[in-house]
């Protein structure tokens, strides 16, 4: 494609979902990625969690917003993919209530939309989970703290459990999905190329230079470049004008095979335990993988270069997170041999996104999302898609920010929230739950 219409950097799931809904608006799009598949970045290894568990109004809009999506992903790609379609396991999400407070910051926005959830006493949990231990942790601490061995004093106060949610089973595929999909009409993927320079005439971005020296021309540029987002800005020379910036957070995950006796591959909850500093879902094979939450004990990984880091999992790491699990879930065993995978957030400064226009004209940003977007992909796409149709036919957003109608929901999509240059939220859980 020598002339496209919109140029797209990033080929993980939101990048093909901007591609989708970009091309539906007759827009020549080319997306570019330097790895040789699509999904083949962060998107590989997301946890891929469908929740609604944010703790602004707009995140759980836009999450909810989301999910119907996923409910309806056949229809919405319109085209069937040779490798079949990801899943999505709705198996419920539980919050166990912690003193951090996030499910009190949740629970209003889950009144005011119509979310429907219930809420379990210790003993319901108990009967609903009988896979779980009930004791109280908080504050999370590490295995090296004396106060980690010490027995729960008291039960969890309850479990915030919202029924409709759950996991995507194949991330990466979901991702290949939006490519057909995004194909369909017309889009195309030039892949295995690396994106080296942003090119720009005046006040307008021109195209962008490749490794191999060759240049593509296009009159929209779409930075959806993940872990490489902050990189491409500067390129792009617009950091400057930024009030919220994103920078690469190494992650690991791990994997624990289920207690005896226990079918938690469809018996289990996708759960947010942050009292104990863990979440965890079901995985294939009967195992359990389970993240950090991020609490203050646990050291955060910001890395540098985002082609170098460590991908190894680490025993300090897997000590954590699998010891927390044993203390929720009765005989748990955790093996001696460590098994996980470790990636790159794109994190921004509070946690929360941006997806927003930028100084320099035609140059759009879709960035900060690792970690807590993946569940938004088709719901970021369509609002990215019109706020780029309405800022390039002359809607000045920074004035008057974009307001969008979700497809599904009809709930007001506010495209200023993402905002570049927004205060840094103080609402925000500022980890991965956004």
């Amino acid at each position: 494609m020598n002339q496209p219409d919109a140029i797209i950097i990033g080929a993980g799931v939101i990048g093909c979902a901007v591609a989708f809904e970009l091309a539906k608006k007759q827009l020549r799009v080319l997306v570019i990625d330097k790895n040789d598949e699509v999904g083949a970045g962060s998107t590989a290894n997301s946890c891929a969690v469908v929740r609604t568990c944010y703790s602004t109004y707009q995140g759980v809009a836009l999450a909810y917003e989301g999910l119907h999506y996923w409910r309806d992903w056949a229809n919405y790609l319109e085209v069937a993919d040779e490798r079949g379609l990801a899943k999505f396991v709705q198996c419920g999400m539980c919050q166990i209530i912690a003193p951090d407070g996030h499910w009190e910051r949740v629970k209003p926005h889950y009144d005011a939309i119509g979310i429907q959830y219930e809420e379990w006493t210790a003993a319901e949990a108990r009967a609903n989970m009988p896979m779980w231990h009930t004791g109280f942790y908080y504050p999370p601490t590490l295995p090296g703290d004396d106060a980690f061995w010490q027995e729960p004093a008291s039960e969890v106060p309850g479990v915030l459990y919202v029924p409709g949610e759950g996991y995507i089973n194949d991330p990466m595929l979901a991702a290949h999905n939006l490519r057909r999909a995004a194909e369909n009409y017309g889009a195309e993927f030039l892949l295995s190329s690396a994106v080296t320079a942003i090119r720009r005439s005046g006040e307008r971005v021109r195209g962008v230079t490749l490794a191999g020296g060759d240049e593509i021309d296009a009159p929209v540029v779409v930075n959806v470049g993940g872990p490489h987002s902050a990189i491409i800005n500067r390129m792009a020379g617009v950091e400057a004008e930024m009030s919220i910036a994103t920078r690469p957070l190494r992650h690991e995950v791990h994997f624990v095979s289920a207690p005896p006796g226990v079918d938690y591959q469809h018996d289990g909850k996708v759960t947010a335990d942050t009292g104990n500093g863990i979440y965890f879902r079901p995985e294939t094979g009967n195992l359990i993988l389970v993240g950090s939450t991020d609490p203050a004990c646990d050291p955060l990984e910001w890395v540098d270069n985002p082609d170098n880091f460590n991908r190894s999992v680490t025993t300090e790491r897997w000590q954590a997170q699998t010891y927390r699990l044993a203390r929720r879930f009765k005989d748990l065993r955790v093996p001696n041999q460590m098994q996980g995978v470790v990636d790159l957030y794109d994190a921004s400064d509070d946690w929360i996104p941006i997806y927003d226009k930028s100084s320099l004209g035609g140059y759009y940003m879709a960035i900060g999302t690792s970690g807590n977007q993946f569940k938004n992909a088709a719901s970021a796409g369509h609002l990215m898609a019109e706020l780029i149709d309405r800022c390039e036919h002359g809607h000045n957003h920074d004035a008057d920010p974009v307001q969008v109608a979700g497809r599904y929901t009809g709930l007001q999509l506010d495209a200023g929230f993402y905002s570049r240059q927004r205060n840094i939220n103080k609402g925000s859980s500022f980890s991965v739950l956004g």
